[in-house]
C-alpha cells in the first residue's frame, strides 16, 4: 500500500496493489496497517455508505459539524470520479483550498477526509459506484453543505462532458463565504483537538 499525504492537513491517498489473474483481481482498498502508519490512530466505522451516480453527476460539497465530525474513507469499486477534498475549516492555513484525486476501478485509490474537511465528487461514467466507510453515524441535523459550483472556490470541474448533475440540496447551499458568515464552517484548531484525541486514545 503506498501513502501520500495531501496538501490540506487531514487528508492522504492510499494505493493499494491489485492482483489480477485468470479468475478476475483481487484488491485491498483499506488497510488498518498503513493507515494508522499514516494517522496516528485507528478508523472507527460506524457506518458504511454506497452511492451509484449517473454520468456528470456531482454530489457534495458535504461536511459535518465538529465536534464529532464525520471522516471518510472513500474510494470507487466501479466506473470512475472525480474526489474532491475541500478545506472549509476557518482558520486553517489552507482554508479554501482543495485537492482532486481520480478514483477508478481500475487502480483502486481512496481518500481519507479527516473530520472537518469538505468532500465532493463528480462521476466520469455511467453507474459509478462510490463505497464510504464512515466514522460516526449520518446526522441529518450536523451535516451541512457547499455550493459545489461556487465560483470562489472554483472547484475542477472541467473534466464533465455534459452539464452537472446536482441535487436540488447541493445546488442551494451556500457558497464558501456565505456559509462561514452562518458560521456553518468548522473551526480548525476545534478539529486539531479532535485528531489530537483521536491518536492518544488509541
Amino acid at each position: 500500500m503506498q501513502v501520500s499525504r495531501l496538501e490540506i492537513t487531514g487528508a492522504f491517498e492510499f494505493t493499494p496493489k491489485s492482483f489480477p489473474d485468470h479468475r478476475g483481481l483481487f484488491v485491498a482498498p483499506f488497510q488498518e496497517t498503513a493507515f494508522v502508519e499514516a494517522t496516528g490512530h485507528p478508523l472507527r466505522v460506524a457506518q458504511t455508505n454506497h452511492s451509484v451516480s449517473a454520468r456528470n453527476v456531482i454530489r457534495g460539497v458535504h461536511f459535518a459539524a465538529v465536534p464529532p465530525g464525520q471522516a471518510k474513507y472513500v474510494y470507487c469499486p466501479k466506473g470512475a470520479l472525480l474526489d474532491v477534498v475541500v478545506d472549509v475549516r476557518v482558520g486553517s492555513p489552507t482554508f479554501g483550498r482543495w485537492a482532486a484525486i481520480r478514483l477508478d476501478s481500475t487502480e483502486y485509490r481512496a481518500v481519507y477526509l479527516a473530520e472537518g474537511l469538505g468532500h465532493a465528487f463528480a462521476a466520469l461514467t455511467d453507474d459509478t459506484v462510490m463505497a464510504y466507510l464512515c466514522s460516526t453515524p449520518y446526522n441529518p441535523t450536523a451535516e451541512h453543505g457547499i455550493d459545489p459550483l461556487d465560483p470562489d472556490l472554483a472547484l475542477p470541474w472541467s473534466e464533465l462532458d455534459g452539464e452537472p448533475i446536482l441535487s436540488e440540496k447541493d445546488r442551494n447551499a451556500p457558497g464558501l463565504a456565505k456559509a462561514a458568515e452562518q458560521g456553518l464552517l468548522p473551526d480548525y484548531e476545534t478539529c486539531l483537538a479532535r485528531y489530537e484525541t483521536l491518536r492518544t486514545a488509541s
